[in-house]
C-alpha cells in the first residue's frame, strides 16, 4: 500500500450534497401530480430549495420508497456553487442515519490516493493509496504521451487502466471504513494535466508538444458514472478542479487552495514534489506557477535498489561523518538499525530496498560525510577512507546494507543513483529559480514542501542537495499531501470551489519548456548543493568538505593527482 495519508486540517463544512428529511404530500385523484413534483414542493416548502431535478434511475425507485415510508423520506440533494437547479441523488425511507460520504482523490502519475470523507462532519474515515497502473505504459508523463502517440488506442488503454484502479481503490477504502459504497455520493479529483485528460478519456497528445494546449482548463462537474466509476452510488457527482496551464494541473490548483500563497504576508515558495514538480511562488500581491520534469527518482523509481514506500523499505538514513558508517530506519519499524530490537522487529519484512525519501537522505548524507564531492562523484575506499565505497565498473558505490549471504538484497547507492537524483533536484531548483527571476528576486522568505514525498523528507536533506533555494532551516516546513488536502477542502466547501476558480485565472504561468534560462539554471544546479549559489544559510549549520574525486592531469608537472576528503575534524 502506498503511503498517502490525509493531512490534519479543519475544514469549514458547506458541502454540495446535503441530507433533508421531508414529508411529501400523498397523491390523490384531486391532486394527481407526479411524485418528483410533490417531492420538489416539499423541499421548497420545508427547506427553501427552489428547484430540483432527478436522474431517471432515481425516478425508478422514488415511488416505491415513498410508499414504503408513508411519504416521509430522507433525500440527498446536490447543488454546487455554479448550479442553478439542485439534483436529488438518493432517497431513503424515513430518517436516514447511516451517513453520507465523498471521496477526495489525488490522481498522481505514480500513485493514486483516496480519502473517504464524511461530508456532514468533514471527518476523514479512511485513506488508501495504490500505484497508478499506467506506469506500465511509461514511468513519467511524457512517456505516456509518447505511448498514446505511437500506439493507436493507447490513450483508451490508459484511461481504462486508471478508471479500473480508481474503482478498486474506492471499494477498498469503503471496506476499510465499513461504509456502504452506495453512500458515496460525491468525488473530487485533483491531478496533473496528462492524468486529467486520461481520466476524462481525452487523448493527451497535444500536451506533448508546444504550445501544450489543454482540451479544457476550467473546472468540470459531471456524473461520476461518466468516468466509469461503478463502485460507488450510480448517481454520484464528480467535481474536477481547474488546471492552471498546459503542464500545471488541478493538483497544483489544489495546493494553492490548501496553502493560499495569494494570502501570504511573506514570499513563499511551494513545491509539490513527485514525478512532476509543480511549483508556486507568491504572496498577497502575485502568484506565479510552473511545472518541472523531475522524473520518478524522488519516488524510488529508476534507482538501483529503489522501491515504493512499503514495509521493509529504508525511509531514513544517517551517515557518521567520522566513521562514515550508516544507520537507517525502515517503514514499519520505529527503531534505527543501531538500536536494540531493530533486527528482531524487522525480521518478518526484512530490509527490502530504499524508497524515495531514503535515497534522497542517503545521497544528501554522503556529501557532508566526504563520500561524495560537489559534482556528485562517489570516491573510492582509498579516497574516502571507507571500505563501504566499493568498485562498480568504472565508478564506485556506497554500500548501505548487504544481506546477500542470507539470500537478501544488497542495497547500495550507485553513481547512477546519484545522477538520477541530481537530474531530478536540478529540474526542481531550476523551476524555482525561473519563478524567482520572474519576480526579480534572489531569495525567498520561506519554503513549503508538499506532496506525500515532501512529508517524509527532512528540510535539512533537501537543502544539502540543493533541491530548494537557500533559506534558514526553520523557514522550511512540510505541508504533507497538500493536493489531497485541497481536494478535501473542495469536497467539503462549495465556496472554496469558486475561490480556486477565481485564483487560477489570476495566477501567472511560466512555461519551463520554452524558457532559455531554464537550461542555464539546470546546469548550475547539478552541483551539490549548487555551483554558483553559496547557500550561506546552509553553511551556517553544515560543513561541506572540499573534496574532489576526479583524476586530473597536472600538465605543468607531467603527473596526476588525487584529492581526498578533508580530515573529519575539519
Amino acid at each position: 500500500m502506498v503511503r498517502k495519508a490525509a493531512t490534519a486540517r479543519k475544514i469549514e463544512m458547506d458541502p454540495a450534497t446535503r441530507l433533508y428529511l421531508v414529508e411529501v404530500d400523498e397523491p390523490s385523484l384531486h391532486e394527481p401530480s407526479g411524485d418528483l413534483e410533490r417531492l420538489a414542493r416539499a423541499l421548497k416548502a420545508e427547506w427553501g430549495i427552489e428547484a430540483v431535478t432527478a436522474d431517471i434511475t432515481l425516478l425508478g425507485k422514488l415511488q416505491e420508497v415513498l410508499r414504503k415510508a408513508k411519504f416521509r423520506v430522507t433525500v440527498a440533494v446536490n447543488k454546487s456553487h455554479n448550479d442553478t437547479v439542485a439534483r436529488v441523488l438518493e432517497v431513503w425511507p424515513g430518517l436516514h442515519e447511516d451517513g453520507l460520504y465523498g471521496l477526495a482523490i489525488d490522481l498522481g502519475s505514480t500513485t493514486i490516493a483516496a480519502h473517504l470523507t464524511d461530508i456532514v462532519t468533514g471527518e476523514v474515515l479512511a485513506s488508501a493509496g495504490i500505484m497508478n497502473p499506467q506506469i506500465r505504459f511509461g514511468e513519467d508523463l511524457m512517456s505516456r504521451v509518447s505511448y498514446a502517440m505511437m500506439n493507436p488506442g493507447g490513450d483508451v488503454e490508459m484511461t481504462r487502466a486508471v478508471r479500473e484502479a480508481i474503482n478498486t481503490l474506492a471499494a477498498e477504502v469503503a471496506g476499510e471504513a465499513g461504509v456502504d459504497p452506495q453512500l458515496i455520493v460525491e468525488t473530487v479529483f485533483v491531478c496533473n494535466p496528462v492524468m486529467h485528460h486520461l481520466l476524462l478519456g481525452i487523448d493527451p497528445v497535444q500536451l506533448g508538444q508546444a504550445p501544450f494546449a489543454l482540451a479544457i482548463e476550467s473546472s468540470i462537474t459531471l456524473d461520476s458514472r461518466d468516468l466509469g466509476l461503478t463502485s460507488i452510488n450510480p448517481r454520484a457527482r464528480t467535481y474536477i478542479l481547474p488546471c492552471i496551464a498546459g503542464h500545471v494541473g488541478a493538483d497544483s490548483a489544489a495546493v494553492a487552495l490548501s496553502e493560499a500563497p495569494d494570502k501570504s504576508e511573506d514570499l513563499v515558495l511551494i513545491a509539490d514534489v513527485g514525478t512532476n514538480a509543480e511549483i508556486l511562488l507568491g504572496d498577497h500581491g502575485t502568484v506565479l506557477a510552473c511545472s518541472s520534469p523531475t522524473g520518478p527518482a524522488f519516488e524510488g523509481a529508476q534507482i538501483s535498489s529503489g522501491q515504493r514506500a512499503a514495509p521493509g523499505a529504508i525511509e531514513a538514513i544517517r551517515i557518521d561523518p567520522k566513521t562514515r558508517e550508516p544507520r537507517f530506519r525502515v517503514i514499519g519499524c520505529d527503531k534505527w538499525s543501531d538500536e536494540e530490537g531493530f533486527w528482531d522487529e524487522t525480521a518478518q519484512t526484512g530490509i527490502t530496498g530504499i524508497c524515495g525519501s531514503g535515497i534522497i537522505e542517503a545521497v544528501a548524507e554522503m556529501r557532508p560525510a566526504g563520500l561524495m564531492d560537489e559534482n556528485g562523484l562517489i570516491g573510492s575506499a582509498a579516497q574516502t577512507g571507507s571500505s563501504r565505497c566499493i568498485p562498480e565498473g568504472r565508478t564506485h558505490s556506497y554500500l548501505i546494507h548487504d544481506a546477500s549471504a542470507e539470500g537478501g538484497p544488497r542495497i547500495t547507492v550507485t553513481q547512477g543513483d546519484v545522477r538520477a537524483i541530481q537530474l531530478a533536484k536540478s529540474a526542481l531548483y531550476a523551476g524555482a529559480r525561473l519563478l524567482m527571476d520572474a519576480r526579480g528576486i534572489d531569495r525567498v522568505d520561506r519554503v513549503v514542501l508538499a506532496g506525500a514525498f515532501g512529508a517524509h523528507i527532512s528540510p535539512l536533506h533537501a537543502m544539502v542537495l540543493g533541491m530548494i533555494p537557500d533559506v534558514p532551516l526553520e523557514k522550511v516546513r512540510s505541508a504533507g499531501n497538500a493536493a489531497g488536502t485541497g481536494a478535501r477542502i473542495a469536497l467539503g466547501n462549495i465556496g472554496s470551489r469558486a475561490e480556486i476558480e477565481r485564483l487560477v485565472r489570476e495566477i501567472t504561468k511560466v512555461e519551463t519548456a520554452v524558457e532559455p534560462k531554464f537550461q542555464d539554471h539546470f546546469i548550475t544546479s547539478n552541483a551539490i548543493p549548487h555551483k554558483t549559489d553559496p547557500f550561506p544559510e546552509l553553511r551556517k549549520i553544515v560543513v561541506l568538505p572540499e573534496v574532489e574525486f576526479n583524476v586530473k592531469a597536472e600538465s605543468h608537472q607531467g603527473r596526476r593527482r588525487r584529492r581526498g576528503p578533508v580530515p573529519s575534524s575539519a
